[in-house]
């Protein structure tokens, strides 16, 4: 079972697709991207190409080493993205091969079902407690939204009233019976953080996501001096390396790797093992495409300190294409009650429309985030 072909897929709306086979004719399906730079990870995965073809697709942890290792410059969001689609698409293979989901192979299923949760818009605190009380209509137990805008170093009262009235708004439109959580992106500084978070204490929040920028997590150890919120962060880490000091701190409740940028599945098990040991929680990020769900929700089935998955069906983002239309099957995600049923297909668990993923990437997309500034001028995180 060697490495025959890589072939690289951009697919609107801003995703990257993997397609790995065989020599005896065994597909497996990645999604190796960085949102906003998918043609850097496409040239990255090309040149790790040359290292694959001819290897044996079954020998997963030996290949990541390699990939990961055999570089004097390792890690980061570029290279681990590349690694982690790679990691994918060859766990779909052996599965596949052995007629077995993902997750039988990393010690087999821990539950029937995985909650999910699903994002909500709105600028205005009207349109966000509408979209919200739409959502739980639709089955979701569980919503998350941005907390705030652009937000400065240091911000007015008036725009953090701004920001707590929206999320007051949808907490009185959905009960206290649905799951909240908020999201910060990053986009608040230390000072700001502490001030947002004393502000959102009434509200029962599922958890704070983000509130400062990974490289600023030393914060969060004040922080979580100043509230009860549970604190989740990791979606811009890379590896357990980059989840040690993270978790070593304690400052964090529950950690959110990407299993299309943190190493894939097998590294993203092994920073779960590692978050158990602390008490700590997992909710995997993934507002990505399907074949990043499907890998996801191996991992949550086969991992005790799992509790809720993030999806992006009808998330903001997709605007021309959505996670279902490059499915055979879209059941397979059939959210019930606010739960995705384990599923028992082999590999990933999905069937992708190669046909439909053909055409789509003869159109392609350029997408990249917004660049937003201040007043003043001066930049300000997205």
């Amino acid at each position: 079972m060697k490495i025959a072909t890589l072939e690289l897929f951009k697919v609107p709306p801003r995703w990257l697709f993997l397609k790995i086979t065989t020599d005896d004719g065994i597909v497996g399906w990645g999604e190796p991207v960085v949102e906003g730079r998918a043609e850097t990870v496409k040239t990255a995965v090309t040149e790790m190409g040359e290292y694959l073809i001819g290897k044996e697709a079954s020998h997963i942890e030996d290949i990541w080493q390699t990939l990961y290792r055999s570089g004097f410059y390792r890690g980061g969001p570029i290279l681990t993205s590349a690694i982690s689609g790679i990691d994918q698409a060859l766990w779909d293979i052996k599965g596949k091969s052995l007629g077995v989901p993902v997750y039988d192979l990393l010690g087999g299923p821990v539950r029937d079902k995985v909650r999910v949760y699903s994002w909500i818009g709105g600028d205005k605190a009207t349109e966000a407690a509408e979209h919200a009380r739409q959502r739980v209509t639709a089955g979701y137990t569980a919503l998350k939204m941005n907390a705030t805008a652009d937000f400065e170093w240091i911000d007015s009262a008036l725009k953090v009233q701004e920001a707590v009235e929206r999320i007051a708004a949808v907490r009185e439109a959905v009960g206290d019976g649905i799951g909240l959580a908020v999201d910060f992106h990053g986009r608040l500084h230390r000072g700001m953080a502490k001030v947002m978070a004393k502000e959102l204490e009434p509200y029962k929040l599922l958890f704070i996501e983000e509130p400062v920028l990974p490289e600023n997590n030393e914060a969060l150890l004040e922080l979580a001096r100043h509230t009860s919120i549970p604190i989740a962060t990791g979606e811009r880490l890379y590896t357990r390396w980059g989840f040690k000091p993270l978790l070593t701190s304690g400052v964090v409740d529950i950690i959110q790797p990407d299993l299309s940028h943190t190493g894939g599945i097998w590294e993203g098990r092994k920073i779960a093992a590692m978050a158990e040991a602390f008490d700590v929680a997992v909710a995997p990020h993934c507002p990505l495409g399907p074949i990043t769900l499907a890998s996801s929700l191996q991992l949550d089935f086969c991992t005790p300190n799992a509790f809720i998955q993030e999806q992006s069906l009808e998330i903001h983002y997709n605007q021309s294409t959505d996670l279902l239309d490059y499915l055979v099957d879209p059941h397979v995600f059939h959210y019930e009650d606010g739960f995705v049923p384990r599923s028992t297909k082999p590999g990933l668990g999905i069937e992708i429309n190669e046909d439909k993923v053909r055409e789509a990437a003869s159109i392609g997309h350029q997408w990249h985030n917004p660049v937003w500034r201040n007043v003043d001028g001066s930049i300000t995180e997205w």
